[in-house]
């Protein structure tokens, strides 16, 4: 087992050419293992055309990737932020982060207010990411979005999406940047929209969910913090809150009611789980 290294410099920057493009290939395959690769004749085009690929580089090796493509949705233009890889070997060390806020930064200079990506629900590293600090929003649910899909991150499950939008210029985004979350200090288990118990596996189990809360200034809806490893051993258990999930966002999100915030709560009555907070849409 390769010993992480210790990242002491990262670099990032633009990439336009095709040799640097190539390389992007090469982490694309590594981190998702599958055949079928985005092609440089495409990449390429699009960072000629308003779309954007920035690398990350560890003593000149590329480390991470962010792959982005204009979008218009017949009112707005926007980026579309497809691809966001980093190599296993330099995992946890907030290089994605970076990336993410360089690709803030870039997309400002085009001209941009939006970004958009799609990511699982049910993945909390990219929840906390991508809700909790970079102040993406949601209230857009997007079932077995790209139908079946066969590498090891997605494979046996419906692959469910979160669409999410990032108004880059937004008072919440703003704040986000300063680092502010809700205030969790009130927060109980009754609170949750799902019930939920350990297995002898250590994973949380699903139980009753309750879709009539409606009066709560605040709603939270529980993830797994480990929804790779539940999958692994328990697929069955992955199914589970897929479904019950899926119940409950979609519910909601008719109601008028979007994704704000994420919460990690690391105390031990809230072991296996970290939530997602919902507020009405406008408040």
């Amino acid at each position: 087992m390769s010993q992480t290294p210790v990242v002491t410099t990262i670099v990032t920057r633009s990439l336009k050419n095709l040799e640097e493009l190539e390389k992007v290939q090469e982490l694309e395959k590594l981190v998702w293992g599958m055949k079928e690769i985005v092609p440089t004749h495409q990449t390429l085009t699009a960072v000629k055309n308003g779309g954007l690929v920035l690398g990350a580089f560890h003593k000149e090796k590329l480390v991470g990737f962010q792959y982005s493509f204009a979008g218009f949705n017949g009112k707005e233009v926007y980026l579309c932020s497809h691809m966001l890889a980093i190599h296993p070997d330099y995992r946890h060390q907030k290089i994605g982060e970076r990336l993410k806020r360089v690709q803030r930064e870039e997309a400002l200079k085009l001209g941009y207010r939006l970004i958009t990506w799609t990511y699982d629900p049910l993945e909390s590293v990219n929840a906390n990411l991508n809700i909790g600090k970079l102040g993406a929003i949601t209230n857009t649910y997007i079932g077995n979005a790209y139908g079946e899909m066969n590498d090891p991150l997605n494979r046996g499950l419906a692959s469910d999406r979160f669409l999410v939008e990032w108004w880059l210029e937004s008072s919440h985004v703003l704040e986000k940047q300063k680092g502010k979350r809700i205030d969790k200090s009130g927060f109980k288990k009754e609170c949750s929209l799902i019930q939920w118990k350990m297995n002898n596996k250590g994973f949380p189990v699903p139980n009753e969910i309750d879709i009539t809360k409606n009066e709560e200034e605040y709603l939270f809806v529980p993830i797994p913090s480990k929804f790779q490893e539940l999958k692994h051993q328990d697929i069955e258990l992955a199914i589970e809150w897929r479904q019950k999930t899926r119940l409950i966002f979609t519910h909601y999100f008719a109601q008028g009611w979007i994704v704000c915030d994420f919460l990690k709560m690391n105390n031990e009555e809230f072991d296996g789980v970290h939530f997602y907070v919902l507020k009405r849409k406008g408040e």
